[in-house]
């Protein structure tokens, strides 16, 4: 087999689907513009940079969605997810990651793996010839974005994503703040205690709603709109929308007891996430923001424990870019007017860090059985993947399509289970159930026709 496959792009997705489809036995190029070309997010030029949170989200794998594509992952010898769990933090039921080793660990396992090259170039066109991926995430570059838009005749969509601040932890005045997982979730003392936690009664909570309302904000830019995703809201738009919101979305209350204070309920209380393994940087949970940096250290401090706090990195908001996958793509992830061009990641309208990785897995190995001599269906849309997967390839409705995280309404219903909340835990349950029988089932079967195949 003579053939190469050229992945555009070193993010979560490109990382593994060059991981992939190495792994079948393929020739891999990874054309990645970092460091050369930087962005205003990405700090160094490793591969699988995290540039905003530093969470997988839940590992819940029997009642969370996420959980079981992490979980689909693993099964499938995922590179990120193996990666992230080497390199995994304290964060209650969640899968956080010490992001720097994390990125470390990814580049220099592609790096070392024989079938992998890497090409530190722009790639700003959409190639005749060869086998291509563009998993070049919601940062694609001006150039590379205008050449797509050309190509498929259609104006790409873009959404804007904010960036939650990073807080030094030794700048946390621990007598106000303390550490808990909401409702002590976890199954070790670390796990219960993951969280940091400020308290705010009504009056500051209040006073910090004011604030918010009136800071000064960063301004779009002529023709561009505020086309947020709503997972990822920033925290001036959660207010913007009514003072409570903050209390009910990042901000919420329940679950959590002060020692400090043990019989006093606080109104409010803002919540930080462990960043490094070192446990020197703190992560403001939901704090995504479009403050101005002066405004941001302002307001912030505002909030009790923060009062003198040092941030490692303030907030910041970027233009992200998507394409409308269901218009553009067929169930193979390929460019329908360019079957040699595939599509993986954040660009066709997943959202977040471990789905842009399972597209990238999922367009790894499509690649790689075409270039060995055979094709893979696409999984069952019973499974987490394949529910993303048909989603943004047809499940959608193209003419409203914006970036979804995977979540069990993206799912077919199991017949005999009763719905509600009360019916909620068996219904995932059964959800995961099936959706892990149906991997196993396609992962055998994809394996088989790729031994039979001939190379």
């Amino acid at each position: 087999m003579t053939e190469t496959l050229h992945i555009v792009g070193g993010g979560m997705a490109g990382s593994e689907a060059a991981w992939q489809a190495a792994q079948m036995g393929v020739r891999v190029i990874i054309h990645e513009m970092r460091p050369k070309v930087g962005t205003f997010a990405h700090k160094t030029g490793d591969l699988a940079e995290m540039v905003c949170s530093n969470s997988f989200r839940s590992d819940d794998d029997e009642q969370n969605a996420v959980g079981l594509l992490h979980w689909e992952m693993r099964a499938a010898d995922g590179l990120i997810i193996d990666s992230a769990h080497r390199h995994r933090l304290p964060a209650g039921g969640a899968l956080a990651v010490d992001r720097d080793p994390f990125a470390a660990t990814v580049t220099e396992r592609l790096r070392a793996h024989p079938n992998i090259s890497i090409s530190y170039e722009e790639i700003d066109t959409l190639p005749d010839s060869g086998n291509w991926v563009f998993a070049t995430g919601p940062l694609t570059s001006t150039a590379l974005g205008q050449a797509i838009r050309a190509e498929t005749g259609a104006e790409a969509l873009a959404f804007f994503d904010a960036i939650a601040p990073i807080v030094h932890f030794e700048s946390i005045d621990m007598s106000q703040a303390w550490m808990q997982s909401r409702y002590d979730k976890g199954d070790t003392e670390e796990e219960r205690t993951a969280y940091l936690n400020c308290p705010m009664d009504r009056e500051t909570y209040e006073a910090f709603i004011d604030a918010l309302l009136a800071a000064d904000k960063t301004e779009f830019h002529e023709g561009e709109t505020a086309g947020y995703f709503d997972g990822c809201l920033p925290i001036e738009v959660m207010a913007e929308r009514g003072r409570e919101t903050l209390r009910h979305g990042p901000m919420k209350p329940v679950g959590l007891t002060n020692p400090h204070q043990p019989d006093i309920k606080a109104h409010a209380v803002v919540q930080l996430r462990r960043d490094n393994a070192l446990g020197t940087l703190y992560n403001m949970v939901g704090f995504q923001t479009k403050m101005r940096y002066g405004a941001q250290t302002e307001v912030f401090r505002m909030i009790p424990g923060l009062e003198n706090a040092r941030f490692a990195r303030l907030g910041g908001i970027h233009r992200n870019t998507f394409i409308n996958s269901p218009t553009l793509l067929d169930d193979r992830m390929r460019l329908k007017a360019r079957p040699n061009i595939r599509f993986a990641g954040q660009i066709t309208g997943v959202e977040g860090y471990v789905e842009s990785a399972a597209m990238g897995l999922l367009v790894g190995r499509m690649a790689a059985a075409d270039l060995i001599g055979h094709q893979i269906a696409p999984p069952p849309p019973t499974t987490a993947t394949g529910a993303l997967v048909t989603h943004i390839t047809g499940g959608a409705e193209a003419k409203t399509f914006q970036p979804m995280n995977v979540n069990f309404g993206l799912f077919p219903p199991v017949e005999g289970l009763k719905g509600g909340r009360r019916g909620r835990r068996d219904r995932y349950k059964a959800y995961t159930d099936r959706a892990k029988a149906d991997w196993q089932r396609w992962l055998h079967q994809t394996d088989d026709e790729q031994a039979a195949a001939p190379t």
